[in-house]
């Protein structure tokens, strides 16, 4: 049985999965370098200011997710036409990217601007941070357009093999943001830098100064992979139609809309989740806040390979390569398994320490170390269920995760974290509990789905 297993392992693909991997780790790392750059920063202003930030975290992921799954339509149509070699195909697809990008900025800024004023209410925030807090979510969604381009056209990019120019993209807009953060959040101030000192401008806005930052950064992102898409030697919509096109809309969307199901409804899971968190006071928000922030660090490895495994599956179903597809599968699983057994190494072992960098209240570290620590035990777990859904995107199956996911997050997560914070009266660890037992739900749901082998479609061809 050894000896078969061996034998599925074909090692000549390592270097075409590291390739696609790597940039797109390389980006998130820098992402997520940001994130905690903006925590010490929002942080060292007191807990009210990043209770503030804390408390909107949540919509935007839900706002992110949204968008990030109506572009897996297009990842997974373009995927698979080059791995067909129909490039014409794929660049059609890009058209019709376009008029997305067009239509579902223009809606999403509409609606968080409008509803900017509402939201802090709504995830139960103290009342005295609202204000600030929904001044800061303002702010943050103004260039909704261009955050919406950068998020669907670095998914078709990378649909099309290219994860550097959006890992490029990525490092000049977190540079900016965190050059933006350090002039805007802080007064006017004298700094010392070996034994010279000397007056730092600073336009002293604090939790709005970062919000403006992180917009202009945003915004100027979107331009530049606009513009990189538009160069593309191969899949530029220069001189391609945006009008609508159903023969390729209709299959983008019917892979789309399950997958925008799935995130909309772990995302507004997610809101709930964080409320109910919100709802346990300033210390919880801020150990939450800070903690969810040190551990997306450490799953940087595990959404890395994700990216490659759904451009590789979906290369592979659009040569109907059967064995390329079960080899890559195989060889994906074994790789995250051992990534993801040190990251949550790394993790148990300097929770206390990460908490420190952003917190100097001792009751805030010792509550994050301790769900921290719970967490990293079960990261191996939750990264097999991450590739096996990244696969499924790639080949368009975006039923199956839609379903485990949400009875994850609904009949799991939220149903046991209500039990435990609002009608037993327990605290955050409670709620960090009920998050493992939702991920190890999805391993277990997922690995039953690989292991009968439902996940590939060339098992059963369509007669």
């Amino acid at each position: 049985m050894i000896q078969s297993f061996k034998q599925k392992i074909d090692w000549r693909m390592l270097p075409l999965i590291w390739t696609l991997a790597w940039p797109t780790m390389l980006e998130q790392l820098m992402q997520t370098a940001v994130q905690y750059i903006d925590l010490a920063m929002v942080g060292s202003l007191g807990t009210q200011a990043t209770a503030a930030v804390g408390s909107t975290t949540t919509i935007n992921w839900l706002l992110g997710s949204s968008l990030s799954a109506l572009s897996i339509g297009f990842l997974a149509y373009i995927s698979q036409a080059i791995g067909a070699e129909d490039w014409g195909r794929a660049r059609r697809a890009v058209g019709q990217s376009v008029l997305m990008v067009l239509l579902a900025g223009s809606l999403f800024t509409v609606l968080t601007l409008s509803l900017a004023r509402f939201v802090p209410t709504w995830m139960q925030v103290d009342e005295p941070i609202r204000p600030l807090a929904s001044r800061y979510f303002f702010v943050l969604y103004t260039p909704m357009l261009l955050r919406t381009a950068s998020i669907i056209f670095g998914t078709v990019l990378r649909a099309a093999g290219d994860t550097k120019t959006p890992m490029r993209v990525g490092v000049l807009v977190n540079g900016v943001n965190v050059l933006l953060n350090f002039l805007l959040i802080y007064p006017t101030r004298t700094l010392t830098v070996f034994g010279y000192s000397f007056t730092m401008y600073g336009a002293g806005q604090g939790v709005v100064g970062a919000a403006i930052a992180s917009a202009v950064a945003f915004a100027i992102g979107g331009v530049c992979i606009t513009v990189a898409l538009y160069r593309h030697p191969h899949i530029s919509f220069r001189g391609v139609s945006i009008r609508p096109d159903r023969y390729v809309l209709a299959p983008c969307l019917q892979v789309a809309l399950p997958n925008m199901l799935q995130r909309f409804g772990t995302s507004l899971g997610y809101v709930a989740f964080a409320a109910m968190i919100n709802s346990l006071g300033d210390v919880a928000t801020a150990a939450h806040t800070i903690a969810n922030t040190v551990e997306s660090l450490f799953y940087i490895p595990a959404y890395g390979m994700q990216t490659a495994a759904a451009t590789l599956a979906g290369n592979a179903l659009g040569a109907r390569d059967k064995q390329r597809l079960q080899d890559m599968s195989v060889m994906m699983l074994l790789i995250e398994v051992a990534l993801m057994l040190v990251s949550g190494a790394a993790l148990f072992a300097v929770a206390p320490l990460m908490m420190r960098i952003f917190s100097k209240s001792m009751e805030v570290i010792a509550l994050g170390a301790v769900v921290l620590r719970m967490v990293a035990v079960s990261e191996p777990f939750y990264g097999v269920s991450i590739i096996i859904e990244g696969m499924l995107l790639g080949m368009g199956n975006t039923k199956t995760p839609f379903v485990y996911n949400i009875i994850g997050m609904w009949g799991v997560r939220n149903v046991g974290t209500l039990l435990c914070t609002q009608i037993w009266g327990m605290g955050l660890v409670s709620a960090w509990a009920c998050m493992i037992l939702h991920n190890l739900l999805l391993f277990v749901l997922f690995s039953i789905y690989y292991k009968r082998g439902k996940w590939n479609p060339l098992n059963h061809p369509v007669s």
